[in-house]
């Protein structure tokens, strides 16, 4: 399953993967979706941009179509820059909250069911570049998008 899925999110993804903004790759957490905060959101906001619909629209619809009963997590990213100006209190909050705004772009404008959703916020804590250069930094300011092998498991009552 996840492999297809892979495959459709590199063929519907491949615009935005060829600008550099977005990857797709395999790990031992499952399928991950990299989007670089730039196309999601603003500097210091986490209110998604309009220009950032089209691309999560694209990978709500795999999910909902190729994995529809995977776990997903909404991991949400920052550089080190200190909060200065947004009126979060530090990167942890901004992270989180960007995660959060993802997981409800889904659950209210895809239908993905909310059962399936975890989000979570790293602030600066996670990089995967030095944060000693400004590309370093674009790199770590990121949301990842986690489908995980493990499926959902049915609510016992």
């Amino acid at each position: 399953d996840l492999a297809r899925a892979k495959a459709e999110l590199e063929r519907q993804l491949k615009d935005e993967m060829a600008g550099g903004n977005l990857n797709v790759s395999m790990s031992e957490r499952g399928l991950v979706v990299t989007v670089l905060n730039q196309i999601l959101f603003d500097s210091g906001k986490a209110e998604l941009k309009e220009s950032s619909i089209s691309t999560l629209a694209k990978v709500a619809e795999i999910l909902q179509r190729e994995v529809p009963q995977q776990m997903i997590y909404v991991e949400g990213h920052t550089d080190t820059d200190p909060i200065r100006y947004s009126g979060f209190r530090s990167n942890w909050e901004l992270s989180t909250t960007r995660a959060t705004e993802v997981v409800h772009y889904f659950i209210d404008r895809m239908g993905v069911s909310p059962d399936r959703l975890m989000a979570a916020g790293y602030g600066e804590f996670h990089p995967v570049e030095s944060n000693a250069s400004a590309e370093g930094k674009r790199k770590n300011r990121r949301v990842e998008i986690i489908i995980s092998p493990f499926k959902v498991k049915s609510a016992r009552r």
